[in-house]
């Protein structure tokens, strides 16, 4: 298959470069390679590439700053995915698109997961414009999937776990107060980019959730990784109002894989076989990086 990747430079689409260019023609590009807020810039390359299949990994994930920028947060995650869906339909590729949990209110009881039929109701610029997202690829296109995933880590970029691996390295005396009231599955984005080369070969369409199975809080994430890294480490618990942060996050993050499994293409892993796997293949890489 011939697949352009957008944002090939953060840690998905760098999953996605290294998984799916064994068998495919891969083309990557990164937010400077390509602005998918440019409606020209994105009809003209796609048109040129003619690609069989665009994967839309790019996103304004910063959650707190999407409160602060509203315009950009919506130029690229509902502006954004509009113009890959317009251009994908008028030429007849098929568009993969990356959501999130942020669509969901977060307020179902926990462990009560959110399936792929349950209603939407964001709280945050961030999921508004996700949402916007979403139906915007879903007016465009009919041969679309959109993946809705939660709390993605990988080697590449910024994420939770090396934020918590660098204050540990840091100051192995100082204690570090992480949320313990927020429920989510910690999900590699390199398990992700196997879910997506499995679903190439389907003829699945709308919206699949796909994260790591069972569930943590981001404390009890935190403690599983740097106890599997093997670093000295104190971990305070604290609640979501001890931390106030400008964008709203959702108290149950919990995505249920339901339509992966009832079509036979489910991959994804447990949360800590993912850190697991994650930390056997990067541990010396991580602290390398934290350290520096």
């Amino acid at each position: 298959m011939n697949i352009i990747i957008t944002g090939a430079g953060g840690q998905l689409g760098q999953d996605c470069i290294e998984v799916l260019q064994v068998a495919n023609t891969v083309q990557g590009c990164t937010s400077r390679q390509l602005d998918i807020s440019n409606a020209l810039q994105v009809r003209k390359e796609i048109s040129r590439v003619r690609p069989d299949v665009v994967i839309n990994c790019a996103a304004y994930t910063a959650v707190d700053n999407c409160e602060k920028d509203q315009q950009r947060c919506r130029a690229v995650n509902e502006l954004g995915a509009e113009n890959l869906a317009a251009a994908s339909a008028a030429n007849g590729c098929r568009l993969i698109h990356i959501s999130t949990d942020y669509v969901f209110d977060g307020n179902k009881p926990v462990p009560e997961p959110y399936t792929e039929q349950d209603p939407v109701s964001p709280l945050s610029a961030y999921g508004r414009t996700k949402l916007a997202g979403e139906q915007a690829v879903a007016r465009h296109l009919n041969n679309y999937l959109i993946l809705r995933t939660a709390w993605l880590y990988g080697k590449g970029g910024n994420n939770f776990l090396k934020t918590m691996l660098r204050l540990a390295l840091s100051d192995p005396e100082r204690t570090i107060r992480v949320v313990d009231d927020q429920h989510g599955s910690l999900t590699w984005s390199m398990t992700l980019a196997r879910q997506i080369e499995r679903l190439l070969s389907s003829d699945l369409t709308g919206i699949v959730h796909a994260t790591a199975e069972n569930s943590s809080t981001w404390f009890g994430g935190a403690q599983y990784f740097l106890e599997t890294m093997g670093v000295d480490f104190s971990l305070e618990p604290c609640t979501t109002a001890d931390y106030p942060t400008p964008a709203h996050r959702p108290t149950n993050s919990i995505l249920k894989n339901n339509r992966l499994k009832k079509h036979g293409l489910h991959l994804m892993q447990d949360w800590q076989q993912d850190i697991h796997d994650f930390v056997a293949r990067y541990r010396e890489e991580l602290l390398i990086e934290a350290s520096a």
